[in-house]
Order: C-alpha cells, then sequence, then structure tokens
C-alpha cells in the first residue's frame, strides 16, 4: 500500500467525523480534517477530539486524500460545490434525521436511499455509503483488530466496484469486518429504518439481515 493510499480525508469535524479520525489515526493513515469555515475554527476541536490530525480547508482535504469521508449534517452537503469531489471515493457517512436536518422532500422520499441523491448532486465523484451504520459511541468502542473475537461488522454500497473494494479495506483496517452490501441503492438499508442500521452485527449476521450470500471482505 503506498503513502497515498494510506492518507484520509474527512469533511466534517463533528462527533462521527472526529471519531472516525481517530480510528484511522491509529490504524496509520495520514488524516486531514476540514469543517464548514476556516481551518482555525475547528483547529482545537481536532487537536483535542483527533490528535494526530490537521484541521485544514475543504479544499485541501481534496488535494490531500483520494479518498473522502463526507460526515456533515446531511441537511448541508448541497452547499458544497457539485465538483468538489470530482474522481476522488466519497464515504457518504451520513444519515438523515427530520429533526436535526429539518423537512427534506428529496431525502426523505428517496426510494432508494439518500446517498443516491447525493451522487445526484457529486455526478463525478465515487460515491460509496458506508460508515453510518453506528452512532459514534459504537464505533468508538467496538473496533477490533483483525480475527479478534466478537468483531462487528460494517457493511459498504456502491455503483463503483473498485471504490467498494477500496472502502471494504478501509473498514478492516478501521477495526470491522467489512461486508458488500451491493450497490448503491442498497445503502437505504445501512440508514435509519433500515435492518441494519445501529446493529452491532457479526459479519455473517450482517450478510444474513442484508440477505446477502455469508461472505465477507
Amino acid at each position: 500500500m503506498s503513502d497515498r493510499d494510506l492518507r484520509l480525508g474527512i469533511v466534517g469535524a463533528g462527533k462521527i467525523g472526529t471519531t472516525i479520525a481517530r480510528a484511522a489515526i491509529a490504524a496509520g493513515y495520514d488524516v486531514a480534517v476540514s469543517g464548514s469555515g476556516p481551518a482555525a475554527r475547528i483547529a482545537l476541536t481536532v487537536d483535542v477530539l483527533a490528535p494526530g490530525a490537521r484541521a485544514t480547508t475543504t479544499d485541501a482535504v481534496v488535494r490531500h486524500a483520494d479518498t473522502i469521508v463526507l460526515a456533515v449534517p446531511t441537511h448541508r452537503f448541497r452547499e458544497l460545490p457539485h465538483d468538489q469531489f470530482d474522481g476522488k471515493v466519497l464515504i457518504d457517512a451520513m444519515n438523515y434525521w427530520e429533526p436535526i436536518d429539518g423537512e427534506d422532500d428529496e431525502l426523505a422520499a428517496a426510494p432508494h436511499g439518500s446517498s443516491v441523491v447525493v451522487q445526484a448532486h457529486f455526478p463525478a465523484a465515487r460515491v460509496v455509503k458506508s460508515l453510518n451504520q453506528l452512532g459514534y459511541h459504537d464505533f468508538e468502542e467496538r473496533r477490533r483488530a483483525p480475527g479478534a473475537p466478537h468483531r462487528v461488522a460494517i457493511a459498504a454500497a456502491s455503483n463503483d466496484r473498485q471504490a467498494l473494494d477500496e472502502v471494504l479495506e478501509l473498514i478492516d483496517r478501521l477495526g470491522f469486518d467489512a461486508v458488500d452490501a451491493g450497490d448503491l441503492a442498497a445503502g437505504i438499508t445501512l440508514e435509519p429504518d433500515g435492518v441494519a442500521f445501529g446493529a452491532a452485527y457479526s459479519a455473517d449476521e450482517l450478510a444474513s439481515s442484508l440477505r446477502l450470500d455469508p461472505v465477507r471482505f
């Protein structure tokens, strides 16, 4: 794996963004994190909650890494330019919550989940739905080394096979068994009210809940 492969960008310096940053740093990644404004606005937060990561701008995050986690409040992704993540593997770690995001008819009624809407907004990004299943407390507490007992699984869904494989490898390095959920429309099963959301399943249990063959990464 090259040094470039061990770079991760995170757009969103909230609870899940900084939790993922900590896990990535522990796994040996060079992590850059951006918020909604100048880097100085989140510098202290990143220093305290994700020591070893660096606070920067979203444009700099894009220059830094080929794989980027989008972890902003869901209603805010449309504030980013359509071409912001062109060519990048973009992990949609967002969940639409009406109490937080407000009423959003497009997201609420999306028949194939919110990631399909995200892909339409960033048409040249390589969108993968993942890292949204577990709350930040569970994500922090349930990370385990490969082969460890009671390892929890996280699924990923995408229409881009190569991007999906790269995210499955990232999931494993972050401390979870990785399950291929299929194409991007299957991401709806990983979102709130989906069969896999919030569940601390093993890989076989997660595959079974998604009605997949019990094959993991």
